[in-house]
């Protein structure tokens, strides 16, 4: 779900062609198939939506290829792509991160910035690149991390900001 405010700004402000994210999962009691949150906003929204179970395979890729866009964008995506896909986009495939690069790159940034006691964290767009939160580092927007603020808080808040800090960051590649 941290995606999804990013989705809904690039919405408000882009023309989306496809959302690509991971395959529903079985959640609850029942392990009744359940739609990752971006999904569902792409729907509301009318946006094809892609969910490959693997982001290597040709047929990915040509999927990908036929949309003709000018920049990928990735939020809490998860997987690392294959620099044949990053390679598709005229602007190149960017990525909203949870940290202030190049520290907590990976996996819980927001989870390790608490546990670690800092005091400020942020969000930071990069060009994507073949490794883990690696490529060249576009924008960054700090924020004030206080004492009593919760890790759902906190990735609220850092959700919200990315999705201001994409808009940014595509305007000034544009």
């Amino acid at each position: 779900d941290f995606a999804v405010p990013v989705l809904k700004t690039l919405a408000e402000n882009y023309t989306v062609a496809a959302v690509v994210t991971k395959v529903d999962k079985p959640k609850g009691r029942g392990n009744k198939l359940t739609p990752p949150p971006v999904k569902e906003l792409a729907i509301e929204l009318g946006i094809d939506v892609i969910q490959p179970e693997n982001v290597r395979t040709d047929e990915f890729y040509d999927i990908l290829c036929s949309y003709g866009a000018d920049v990928f964008v990735t939020a809490a995506y998860g997987k690392i792509l294959p620099k044949r896909v990053i390679d598709i986009p005229k602007y190149g495939c960017i990525n909203v991160h949870a940290s202030l690069l190049p520290y907590y790159r990976g996996a819980a940034p927001i989870w390790r910035v608490i546990m670690n006691g800092e005091k400020e964290t942020g969000v930071t767009t990069m060009f994507t690149d073949e490794g883990m939160d690696t490529g060249d580092i576009l924008l960054a927007e700090k924020c004030e991390i206080d004492d009593e603020i919760t890790v759902g808080e906190l990735y609220d808040k850092l959700s919200e900001m990315g999705s201001g800090l994409i808009v940014k960051t595509i305007d000034g590649l544009l």
